[in-house]
């Protein structure tokens, strides 16, 4: 206890029992300091020292008895809290049937003994000893009785509770009592301070009463009493005989109400009475709207913007839901004041809009049984004895009329009405709701300085509107019965109802009015309390109040108001914001003035001032006086008053089902992106739920809170992402898309040419696709329109969730905006990977450009809304997915440990080298060297594979991945191709001996030797394999080089040309400095150095430390070898693709670029070797021509080819004969295709071992049985066919790396070549035209593509000595007739 009770004088003209409040301490206010908190408590205290203080007592007890009704209602609040918490705890125990879940016994509160503990709670109000327990259950008796400290330990705080709940029911009983036998008058309109506070403890009284019957009291006081007598000799509590007398008088709660408020019956009759005409006027929609009750402006003279139509009525508004309460619970305790005459009507009104009556937070009863059971009865009754008096006098017949409507009413009628169309009732008052609010919204936003004299008006507006959704919350999921068949009925409340999210925002959006212009609303406050001190001295000045005499403590009252309201200090300029006034003292002395002239006790009452100050023509003194009450409020209480009227913290204990109406309404027909706002806003309040009595409250609501807010902002974001989403699909933007293919659109406009009939023109062709014109027919509106309502609500969601104000709960801070920037990028993330991959296989790269692109394009709709950059995020999401290694790393060309790639590049280059380099999937993947892209038999995957290899797609690759993306592609290709040219070197270690075996009879020219040699070598067809795969990967990377550098072209070209214009002038030193070898590897990635293939290998070669081994001499010999493989048995050349069937063309890239690679590498280390011995001093110790350039180095790997060219070639022709000659035709295309590819090695180098005649022919009967192109242009017209262009010549004029000098000896080869394929004139227009392989096809810097592109020079030559003989037979005939000529191989 905080002080005596000697500290709380509470004598006074209210109360009744002055000694025996007095006499007994725990019947005091001190008593209840847990429930009120340490600061109310200490305030109480505070205020008591200073009453006892003042000169009169009797003004200090009115306050201070006025403070105790305060403070009952609180501590009701306190007892519902911790009734609640044991509810919880016992997992809400069915009283009625005796049912209790495991969870009960296991909570600790109860021994675990039911059967003992529910024989005690049936048997109430039986003493335990009466009850021969032990026969029932000895065992669990005799565990009770060991154990019974422990278990009174636990039952304690409770059995204190049920003191707790008997003192609350004496102290405010008396105080209800007091209070309604001595207050004069407690109508709205004359006392309405003094009647809210005397109600609001008459229901918390109710409420206390009511939700005690859902706590099992009976067990709690047995059990302990049970306990109690085991550990105490057999002596029962000290207050277990009173406690029994209390719980059985309130079983059930409606007995006891019934008897203790019998005498308050007539003032609460009185009050419900006179509250009538507000509830009838909240109820009526039409005259609400008509009239203009929640209108700031007139509503028939809308030019009038301040509507004084109807003020009184209209800030009476506000407490209609207080009202209604009044209503359910005055008539349910004091069920005699319904025989009333307009109590029916009244009751009536309000029960046909309620199924429940809500005790505490989400606890209810449910209303009409409730009335059926406890009123109905008392009703019959008065029913009865009106009858039997009926004949006596002419009262008892009315009241008789008026007890058999009530009875009526409340067996049936208003129960079927409430049933079926409470719900529609309320649906049409939230639509009202959400119009006027809506209205209000606009016309407080448009006109801010109009706030403040209507600030009553939107507090009405705001507890209507709290009314209405808390009482669509409460009645989600409620179950009644109906009265006559006893069958349960759920109640049929919409989640998809849309106005719930209206009126939340309405309600939001008026409170951040409020608060947006609360120094405006204070100013306006402070200026009216300040006229008010002139008006109240004016009329304490007048006649009559001079003649009322008051006495000393009155007038010292009034004296103290005017004081008061004098001392305000006067708003000036902007600073009002700065005022700080505490007006508390202010409104308790009127409290103080009310409670005395109020008082029946009293010699001058509230009528006298009424009649002395109203005849002035003005308002009256009280009038004057709570009209200053109610203002000062909005000077320092307006957020408590904003609190109570707009506050939806209650909504925490239907969160679950506020979240399911969320999510059914917010992304509905009906909802507005603008409304999540309020719907997150609400989650703020919840924490003020939590009372002090139950501290772990505060965790739980606040858990929950934060769980709601991130359960919604989920919500909310998954429905940013179906909107985006919606929009990049086939059905959104993809629409808009599409685009026929060119044999489509050849159809349509044949059939469009052929619809000549008006009758025939339909927008739709059975074909599939649509005629121009498809989206203007009206039937076909419908997906534009769908297009435009989700990119509008895409919109005003991201302004929406931009512009919010961060979302506060407890500790917690959620800022929408960056939820909104994560999710935004989260999906195109997402996406991303998403149509990386089709259903079958991976996306074409074409195809994924255009769909990030088209994704791309909707999120910078979206970023026109907010004040973000999204396109940073996507770029660095583009970026972490196709580079995630350390940034410092980017500007090193040197090899990491542990490379780290993105996921999306990593799948679609993992997919290039299995499905296109290796070909694991065996779809038989060829490099076409005319179409320069890759070929398969079958599908690969979804595609073949030209779809996904051509220019084209790679080009989509380069952007989509960028640089770094062909990195990983490159950095992988060169991976697998380190590890063939690995078997390369482990194949020329292991078969040294054969291959110097093999080099010295082929010198020796000994060909059984070099036979048998040969036959020596191991795995020679898996090597070939081998060197196939790595032509694959050299021939892939030439692509992906081509393809970044047009890419490169297109997007930067400057840099582009910077670095080609770079690559032609880089010094030719041997060995190469670091800067300029990483140089010239940057120019080979875009394609501009005169070999891709060479520096490609070279680069391998160097970083694996390849073609160390004096074994690599060997390499040209090794691969002479190759013609005596078995591949040859299978192989064809085939003249659309320009290469062989299975892939043998690509061992011609591999031996092309491995043989220049290695010879550099392998003279480079050598040079360097040279170096090393002689200590750096070159000069000293070399010859200036020994010093190694690039024109040695060419020269060494033009002769390495040529040895190559020349063994290749022996083994061939000596391995032909009568029996055996297959095969030797495609080994003879092969050895011209390496001429054609090497850069070193000129056309001519063949003629002298295979002459070209030969070769003329054979390319001749190919490309005329073909179907090609090329072969019907030539044959069309030979002289006059682009094939002029690429007469064949021997390509001697080649231009060398830096494109300076000419052999001259290669010139006058050339030159003999000439004149000696003169004399073939008239055949060589035939072998002109199908030579040809590409015409605008790009290849190095002076090369053609085809297998006898030959230089300019040499063709002008070539025509000017063909055109003298140009008839004749062509050699091909005799070819063809001849059995023994080299290609009758058939």
């Amino acid at each position: 206890m905080a002080k005596s009770r000697s500290h709380f004088p509470t004598q006074d003209v209210l109360s009744s029992a002055q000694a025996a409040v007095r006499s007994r301490e725990w019947e005091g206010p001190t008593r209840w300091t847990e429930y009120l908190g340490p600061e109310i408590a200490s305030r109480n205290n505070g205020g008591a020292e200073g009453a006892a203080t003042q000169t009169s007592s009797s003004s200090s007890q009115k306050g201070l008895n006025m403070q105790w009704v305060y403070q009952l209602t609180h501590v009701a609040e306190g007892l519902m809290a911790k009734m609640y918490r044991l509810n919880q705890i016992l997992d809400y125990p069915d009283l009625v049937s005796h049912i209790y879940s495991e969870a009960f016994w296991k909570a600790g509160l109860f021994p675990n003994h039911p059967r003992i503990c529910i024989l005690l709670e049936k048997k109430f109000p039986e003493h335990h000893s009466k009850l021969q327990l032990e026969r029932v259950d000895k065992l669990a008796l005799d565990a009770m009785n060991d154990s019974a400290e422990v278990h009174l330990q636990s039952l304690e705080p409770w059995v204190q509770l049920l003191l707790d709940l008997m003192a609350f029911r004496e102290q405010s009983l008396r105080l209800i009592l007091d209070l309604s036998s001595t207050v004069i008058t407690l109508l709205p309109h004359q006392n309405s301070l003094i009647l809210h506070a005397f109600m609001d403890l008459f229901c918390s009284f109710v409420r206390v009463n009511l939700f005690s019957d859902k706590i099992p009291r009976k067990m709690i006081l047995q059990t302990y009493n049970l306990l109690h007598a085991m550990a105490r000799n057999d002596r029962d509590c000290d207050f277990y005989h009173r406690l029994i007398q209390f719980v059985d008088s309130y079983d059930p709660p409606l007995k006891g109400l019934h008897e203790d408020l019998n005498f308050v019956s007539p003032r609460i009759g009185e009050v419900l009475e006179a509250v009538g005409p507000i509830v009838f006027l909240s109820t009526d929609t039409r005259k609400l709207r008509n009239e203009g009750f929640l209108s700031p402006f007139h509503p028939r003279y809308p030019d009038i913007l301040t509507n004084s139509a109807h003020p009184m009525r209209a800030q009476d508004l506000a407490n209609v839901t207080s009202y209604r309460e009044w209503v359910l619970f005055g008539y349910l305790v004091c069920p005699d004041e319904l025989l009333r005459v307009t109590s029916v009507d009244i009751a009536l009104v309000v029960m046909k809009e309620n199924l429940v009556l809500t005790l505490f937070r989400d606890e209810y009863i449910l209303l009409h049984d409730e009335y059926q059971l406890y009123v109905l009865p008392r009703i019959l009754e008065s029913k009865k004895m009106a009858k039997s008096g009926r004949t006596k006098q002419k009262e008892a017949d009315l009241e008789y009329s008026v007890a058999k409507q009530v009875e009526k009413m409340i067996s049936s009628e208003v129960h079927e009405q409430a049933l079926y169309s409470c719900d529609a009732i309320h649906h049409e008052r939230r639509i009202l709701l959400k119009q006027e609010i809506g209205r209000m919204v606009l016309f407080f936003t448009d006109q801010p300085s109009l706030l403040a004299p209507n600030i009553q008006m939107v507090f009405s507006a705001l507890a209507f509107a709290q009314s209405e959704v808390l009482w669509y919350f409460q009645h989600v999921g409620v179950a009644a019965s109906k009265s006559k068949t006893t069958r349960v009925v759920p109640v049929e409340t919409d989640p998809n109802d849309p106005t719930i999210g209206f009126l939340l925002d309405g309600m939001d959006r008026l409170c951040c009015l409020v608060r947006k212009y609360i120094a405006a609303i204070r100013g306006y406050a402070l200026s009216y309390l300040s006229s008010c001190a002139g008006r109240i001295r004016f009329l304490l000045g007048t006649p009559g109040m001079v003649a009322l005499d008051l006495d000393a403590t009155l007038k010292g009252l009034f004296q103290k108001i005017v004081q008061h309201l004098e001392n305000i200090p006067k708003p000036q300029g902007e600073n009002i914001s700065a005022i700080t006034c505490d007006l508390s003292e202010l409104r308790t002395d009127w409290l103080s003035i009310l409670m005395i002239v109020t008082s029946a006790r009293s010699s001058i009452n509230i009528r006298h001032l009424e009649k002395a100050t109203v005849s002035t023509g003005k308002e009256g003194l009280l009038s004057e006086g709570n009209a200053a009450y109610n203002w000062s409020r909005c000077v320092d209480e307006l957020e408590s008053q904003l609190s109570k009227y707009g506050s939806l913290k209650k909504l925490y204990f239907y969160h679950q089902h506020l979240t399911t109406v969320f999510r059914n309404t917010m992304f509905g027909p009906e909802g507005r992106p603008q409304h999540c706002c309020a719907w997150l806003g609400v989650a703020s309040s919840f924490p003020e739920c939590a009372s002090p009595i139950v501290p772990e409250e505060m965790s739980k609501i606040g858990r929950d809170a934060v769980l709601y807010v991130e359960s919604l902002i989920e919500s909310i974001m998954g429905g940013l992402e179906g909107l985006i989403n919606i929009l990049d699909s086939e059905g959104g933007f993809g629409s808009l898309e599409m685009q026929l293919l060119p044999d489509q659109a050849a159809n349509l406009m044949n059939l469009t040419s052929r619809l000549s009939l008006p009758s025939a023109k339909s927008p739709k062709l059975s074909y599939g696709f649509h005629l121009p014109g498809y989206e203007s027919y009206p039937e076909n509106n419908n997906s534009i329109k769908m297009l435009e309502a989700a990119l509008q609500r895409l919109t005003n969601l991201c302004s929406v969730l931009n512009d919010m104000e961060p979302i506060c709960v407890l500790n917690h801070v959620f800022v929408l905006r960056e939820y909104m920037r994560e999710c935004i990028l989260g999906n195109f993330k997402r996406r991303l990977l998403t149509v990386l991959k089709t259903d079958s296989d991976l996306q074409r790269p074409s195809v994924l450009e255009s769909l990030i692109h088209r994704h791309t394009s909707i999120i910078h709709l979206a970023e026109q809304h907010v004040s973000m950059d999204l396109t940073q995020g996507i770029r660095e999401i583009l970026l972490a997915e196709t580079y995630s290694g350390p940034v410092s790393s980017l500007q090193l060309f040197e090899k990491t440990a542990e490379q780290q790639t993105g996921s999306a590049t990593e799948a679609v280059c993992n997919w290039y080298i299995e499905n296109i380099v290796k070909d694991v999937s065996g779809a038989g993947i060829i490099f076409a060297p005319l179409h320069r892209c890759f070929k398969s038999t079958r599908p690969v995957g979804g595609y073949f594979a030209e779809s996904v290899t051509d220019l084209r797609e790679l080009k989509s690759f380069v952007r989509t991945f960028g640089t770094y993306g062909v990195d990983r592609l490159d950095r992988m290709l060169k991976e697998h191709t380190a590890a063939l040219l690995n078997c390369i070197d482990t194949t020329l270690r292991a078969n040294r001996e054969n291959l110097e075996a093999v080099a010295g009879s082929m010198h020796s020219g000994d060909r059984m030797e070099t036979e048998a040699n040969i036959k020596q070598i191991v795995d020679m067809d898996t090597m070939v394999r081998f060197c196939i795969q790595a032509g694959q990967a050299i021939a892939f990377g030439s692509l992906l080089a081509e393809a970044s550098g047009d890419v490169l072209k297109e997007g930067a070209p400057l840099i582009y040309s910077l670095l080609a214009g770079v690559a032609k002038h880089l010094p030719d030193e041997i060995p190469e400095k670091k800067e300029i070898r990483r140089m010239r590897r940057v120019a080979n990635t875009v394609n501009v150095v005169g070999d891709h293939d060479f520096e490609w290998v070279r680069s391998i070669l160097e970083e694996v430390g390849g073609a160390t081994d004096g074994s690599w001499s060997l390499l040209p010999y090794l691969f002479a070898t190759f013609m005596t493989s078995s591949i040859w048995n299978t192989t064809a050349f085939n003249v659309d693709t320009g290469g062989f069937s299975n892939n043998v063309h690509c061992l011609a890239r591999c031996i092309c670029a491995v043989i220049a690679g290695s010879e550099l590498i392998r003279l480079e280390r050598e040079f360097q070797q040279k170096q090393s011995l002689s200590n750096g001093h070159i000069s000293e110790t070399l010859d200036p021509a020994e010093t190694l350039n690039y024109l040695s180095i060419e020269a060494s790997i033009k002769s390495t080819m040529q040895l190559f060219i020349k063994f290749s070639a022996g083994i061939i022709l000596d391995s032909w004969n009568e029996s055996n000659r297959s095969h030797l035709i495609a080994k003879l295309i092969f050895l011209d295709q390496v001429c054609e590819i090497s850069p070193y090695l000129p056309r001519s180098s063949l003629e002298s071992h295979v002459p070209y005649s030969i070769l003329r022919s054979v390319y001749s009967q190919y490309y005329s049985n073909s179907s090609t192109p090329m072969a019907l242009t030539s044959s069309a017209s030979p002289r006059h066919s682009p094939a002029m262009s690429l007469a064949h010549a021997s390509p001697s004029l080649r231009q060398h790396r830096g494109g300076d000098t000419i052999s001259p000896q290669s010139n006058v080869h050339d030159s003999g070549y000439f004149k000696s394929s003169s004399a073939h004139g008239p055949d060589q227009y035939e072998t002109d035209s199908v030579g040809i392989r590409s015409i605008d096809h790009k290849n190095r810097n002076v090369r053609r593509s085809g297998p006898l592109d030959y230089s300019l020079s040499r063709k002008s030559k070539f025509v000017e000595g063909s055109t003298s003989a140009s008839t004749g037979p062509s050699p091909l005939p005799r070819f063809a007739v001849s059995r023994s000529g080299p290609i009758s191989y058939k």
